[in-house]
């Protein structure tokens, strides 16, 4: 039987359909009134290395020449959003902004420093940018809340998603939690410093590390952030486990290419 959000989130699912996109609509048990979506590296105007569906940096790129292009593709990602995005610029920590009717147009004007994103309010969608990371995004059931992580290894072992699940202010047991594409646990390799990063405080978190080569660790990210929400509350959580490193038709993966584009992870509620 489909979850009640997989059903209310159809029509979005079409709409891709209909333009052949292949971005992503979670299946997961969100209440109907919050949606979300993540695009893939399809669909836009970028060319080169970031071909085709760029989102860009905070603002918009690594040089002028990319400016016209991501606008364009973060033109075509509003289009099917209540209003323009709040961004951040990402730095790879464990702040969180608290986003309201109040704040929300000094955001989107100029993008906060911070990993995560929580709102209250309805129509305001919270844009989290990956391209090996992973998005994390949550919803409430039982109260007007949602929430949006950039949860790389320094993320996830500084306690982002931790910081991000109390900011929402509700029983972490009535938390839902997606987690989107990232790199994989067959590509990931880590050093020592990482698993020391986690295992120090949470010995149990071993088991999501195996060796790989010359001394190094194979990390599945997924599977640590799923271990991290655990712990802070969080039990149902639901994983598209695709791998941005060994897809490169469809995902931006930094750790494949080095220079390369952004995708985006994003989610909002409606009032009803």
């Amino acid at each position: 039987m489909r979850c009640v959000s997989a059903m209310a989130d159809a029509a979005l699912a079409k709409a891709f359909a209909a333009q052949g996109l292949d971005w992503i609509v979670p299946a997961w048990t969100a209440p109907p009134r919050v949606h979300a979506f993540a695009t893939t590296r399809n669909g836009g105007a970028s060319r080169g290395s970031a071909a085709s569906l760029d989102v860009g940096g905070a603002h918009f790129g690594r040089d002028a020449g990319d400016a016209a292009a991501i606008a364009e593709n973060r033109r075509r990602i509003t289009a099917f959003l209540p209003g323009p995005p709040v961004w951040l610029e990402q730095v790879h920590g464990r702040s969180v902004v608290v986003v309201d009717a109040a704040n929300v147009d000094a955001m989107r004007a100029a993008p906060r420093r911070a990993d995560a994103l929580v709102t209250r309010a309805h129509d305001i969608a919270l844009a989290i940018r990956i391209a090996d990371c992973v998005p994390v995004l949550l919803a409430a059931r039982d109260a007007d809340a949602i929430g949006a992580a950039h949860a790389g290894w320094r993320g996830l072992a500084a306690g982002v998603l931790e910081a991000t699940v109390a900011a929402m202010n509700a029983p972490p047991s009535s938390v839902v939690a997606w987690l989107g594409p990232a790199i994989g646990p067959a590509a990931f390799e880590v050093g020592a410093d990482v698993v020391a990063a986690f295992c120090d405080t949470d010995k149990g978190a071993r088991g999501h590390f195996r060796p790989g080569t010359k001394g190094k660790w194979l990390a599945d990210l997924h599977a640590l952030a799923h271990r991290r929400l655990n712990h802070a509350g969080v039990v149902d959580v639901h994983t598209d486990d695709s791998c941005t490193y060994s897809d490169a038709a469809r995902f931006f993966s930094f750790r494949r290419d080095g220079v390369t584009g952004r995708m985006v992870s994003l989610i909002w509620q409606t009032r009803d």
